[in-house]
Parts: C-alpha cells; sequence; structure tokens
C-alpha cells in the first residue's frame, strides 16, 4: 500500500534542514493598533512555531493608537517594547516603552515621552539598544531618544525638521518622514520621506544624537512616495517600497560610505496589473533565508511576493496573492521562517499563511485572528 505524504510536511522537513538553528517553539505575536474603533491597545497571541496555531488574542496593555512596534534588540530574550503612539487628530504624537513580562506577554508601561512631531508612524532601536529612533509622518520630523538601562526613555537625542516637497499636489506639498532606522553595522540612520521621495541618510552618534551624512540622501522615482526600506542580509542591498507608485526600489547600500545607488524599480503588483490611485503599498519584509521578498499592497488587498537574487539583488516575481481582508498594513515572518502573518487593518483581522521554504510562496494557513484596526507586528520568543 502507497503511503502518501502531505505537501505541508514535506515543506516543513525543507524548512528544519534550511534553518538548523531554529528549533521549533512559541512566541508571542504582539499586534500594534488604532483605537478608534474596537481595539484598546497592544494585544498579544502565542503562535506555536511547530503547528502554525495561534492563541486568541489579548490586550497586552491599553494604551491608544499603538500603531508601529519595536523591539530590543536582544533576538534571545527582548525585554522591552517601544510603540509609536500616533494619536491622529492629536496635537504631537508619544513615544512609548514598556517592560515585557516573558511568561504571561503582557505589557507594562515604563514611560512616554512627547514624540516631537505629529502622527509618528514608525519607531525602530538601534544595535546597541541604546537609542530609540522615531519618525513624525504629517510634521515631517526625526527624532531621537536615548534609552536607559531599564528600557525607559531618556531626555536628550535630536531633533531634525525635513524640507522640500515633490511632484503630487496632494500628498507631496510638505515632507512626510514615514520611516527610521540603523544600518546593519549601525553606523547610519535611514529614514524614508514620502512626501520629499528621498531617503534621508544620517551619521549615528554614540551620544544617541544623528547628523547629516555625505551624501545626506538618495532619490526615489518622482511621485513614488519612499515609505519603508529592508536591508538585504548581506547588506549589499536596500529594497524601498514605495507607498504611492506601488513599486519596490533596489539600491546598492555603501557600508563605508552611507550611500545608496539606485539600480532598478520595480512594480510591487502581479504582471499585469496597473496601479491605480486607490491602490497604495505598504510593508516590506524579507524571509529568514534572505532569499524572498514580502510585500503588501493596500486597495488591492494583496500580497507579493519575490525572489531576491544574491548578486545582483534583483526581484523575481513569484506569486500575488489575496490578503483575505482590507487594506493589509504590516506583516511579520516570524523567526523560523514557516509562517507569515498580515495586518488587514481595514476589516479588523490578522490572517496566517504558511511559507514554502523551497520556493518562499504563500498558502493560506485557514487561521485568522479577530482584531481591531491592527497596524503592525512583532515576534518576542516566550518561555
Amino acid at each position: 500500500m502507497k503511503l502518501a505524504v502531505c505537501p505541508q510536511i514535506i515543506c516543513g522537513v525543507a524548512l528544519l534542514m534550511l534553518i538548523p538553528t531554529l528549533r521549533a517553539k512559541e512566541f508571542f505575536v504582539y499586534f500594534g493598533t488604532y483605537t478608534e474603533g474596537s481595539s484598546k491597545g497592544i494585544y498579544v497571541s502565542r503562535l506555536d512555531a511547530a503547528t502554525g496555531k495561534l492563541s486568541a488574542p489579548e490586550l497586552a496593555i491599553a494604551t491608544p493608537d499603538p500603531a508601529f512596534l519595536a523591539l530590543q534588540p536582544d533576538k534571545k530574550n527582548p525585554k522591552y517594547l517601544y510603540a509609536a503612539n500616533e494619536l491622529r487628530g492629536q496635537k504631537n504624537g508619544l513615544a512609548s516603552a514598556f517592560a515585557i513580562d516573558e511568561t504571561s506577554g503582557q505589557l507594562k508601561l515604563l514611560n512616554q515621552k512627547d514624540s516631537a512631531g505629529l502622527s509618528p508612524c514608525h519607531v525602530s532601536v538601534d544595535a546597541t539598544g541604546k537609542i530609540l529612533l522615531v519618525a513624525n509622518y504629517s510634521s515631517g520630523t526625526l527624532k531621537s531618544f536615548p534609552l536607559k538601562a531599564d528600557g525607559s526613555l531618556d531626555d536628550g537625542g535630536t531633533l531634525v525638521q525635513h524640507q522640500g516637497h515633490s511632484v503630487n499636489p496632494d500628498r507631496q506639498t510638505g515632507p512626510h518622514a514615514h520611516f527610521f532606522t540603523v544600518d546593519p553595522a549601525n553606523r547610519f540612520a535611514l529614514a524614508c520621506d514620502l512626501g520629499v521621495d528621498k531617503v534621508m541618510i544620517y551619521r549615528l552618534n554614540s551620544d544617541s544624537t544623528f547628523t547629516p551624512n555625505d551624501p545626506p540622501f538618495a532619490t526615489v522615482p518622482p511621485g513614488s512616495g519612499a515609505r519603508h526600506l529592508v536591508f538585504s542580509h548581506d547588506t549589499k542591498f536596500v529594497y524601498v517600497i514605495n507607498e504611492m507608485g506601488c513599486t519596490i526600489s533596489l539600491f546598492d547600500w555603501d557600508a563605508k560610505h552611507g550611500a545608496l545607488n539606485l539600480r532598478e524599480t520595480v512594480s510591487a503588483l502581479p504582471p499585469g496589473v496597473t496601479a491605480q490611485p486607490t491602490y497604495t503599498a505598504a510593508e516590506i519584509a524579507v524571509h529568514p533565508s534572505g532569499k524572498f521578498i514580502y510585500a503588501t499592497v493596500r486597495g488591492h488587498d494583496s500580497i507579493s511576493v519575490f525572489a531576491a537574487d544574491k548578486k545582483t539583488g534583483h526581484l523575481t516575481f513569484l506569486q500575488n496573492i489575496s490578503a483575505a481582508g482590507k487594506i493589509p498594513r504590516g506583516l511579520g515572518i516570524d523567526p523560523t521562517g514557516r509562517w507569515l502573518i498580515v495586518a488587514n487593518q481595514g476589516s479588523d483581522n490578522a490572517v496566517e499563511f504558511a511559507i514554502d521554504a523551497a520556493t518562499g510562496k504563500l498558502t493560506p494557513a485557514k487561521i485568522e485572528l479577530s482584531i481591531g484596526s491592527p497596524v503592525d507586528l512583532k515576534f518576542v520568543a516566550s518561555k
């Protein structure tokens, strides 16, 4: 009698061979949200990385509009989580610091600081865990905060106001800082500004300040709207997702001088689909293997998958799949590389997909969480 073998089992075995150092384990999955509707703050679910099972989400802490999240850079056991409290419609937003309960996944507020701008939409932590970087969208400002040993935010740092505009008369009359992160060597800080079609480049200083680099920026095609970026695993390339253009721009990264050289720009949509005003690209992520790039597109409400050429960085389209919800924003790939979760802001759900280790393609895992207006997600190993 011939024994039937489940394709998912084959896929799982192949992935274990590719990532032998990561054993199947449980992770907390934290979801940042907008709280104008049913959400009350940051939610947490438990992921069984062996099966993909997700527990029902619980409120980890009540806090207003914690749209984007960042973790202390300790891959084994992050103790602190940070949030950009966007506070849409209010004067200024907040940057918040939380302590993680490693057993329950609950969060404890350490402190908050004025984000020094309107609508903070992105936060990140440098590789030392001593600097928090914040991008304020509506005011086009960047702010750094020193981090204390207990994870809380300190006074000081740098505040920078971007200047300029670009070609779109509706959305690019002024700067809109959308993303702010350090390079893998922790020497430079890169900021995507949707309003001026630039990736600004700064030198990161040990005293939690940052200063303009030379060269000070790189540009994406006019009207594209640079939104987020990721580095390739070998740090040779940078991929910038452009919100309004629904494109991905590939740059060569000069790690010595902090310089970006535009190599190509490709559509984030599937072949034959033309960008529409109602389509806006949102998030970009790289698989733990470094072989695949994933991108969300709102309006089209889908996820696109690309193969990344190791030598040239060139992206080859592999797949476009429905996000199984409306207005997909953030997406996250669990540390084992088995599962991708997308946060669908417009349909109040987070949906999981299985990742084929060999091809990078996605298959619906038929697991869905009900969360009000989810925006971003982060994984933390649990005990």
